[in-house]
């Protein structure tokens, strides 16, 4: 397999995990606008099953096409797209922490 394709793969996989990881971080930024500043037993059950839930869908996203290929027989790519999204999501982290201390 070509190793611009697993590049895209891992782009792919780590712009999953930022889009979702921006969503999550609206909902949690305005939810107090939603069920107001209440707090009962309900608020951290729902916060730790968000957490359940976010590492299950992140999880996913950044090993799932590496479990795939090793399933596959195709051990050097599942390394290498393991490897590829684990640097692409650094790059990602570290526009963020650019682009915020710019602005």
């Amino acid at each position: 397999m070509k190793n611009s394709k697993l590049v895209l793969y891992a782009l792919v996989q780590s712009i999953g995990v930022f889009v979702y990881t921006s969503g999550i971080v609206w909902v949690l930024f305005n939810t107090d606008k939603w069920i107001g500043k209440n707090f009962s037993l309900w608020q951290p059950v729902m916060t730790l099953m968000l957490l359940v839930i976010s590492a299950a869908v992140t999880g996913t996203l950044v090993f799932g096409r590496s479990v795939y290929f090793y399933l596959e027989g195709l051990k050097k790519e599942s390394i290498l797209v393991f490897v590829y999204t684990i640097l692409s999501l650094a790059l990602i982290t570290l526009s963020v922490f650019i682009v915020r201390f710019i602005l």
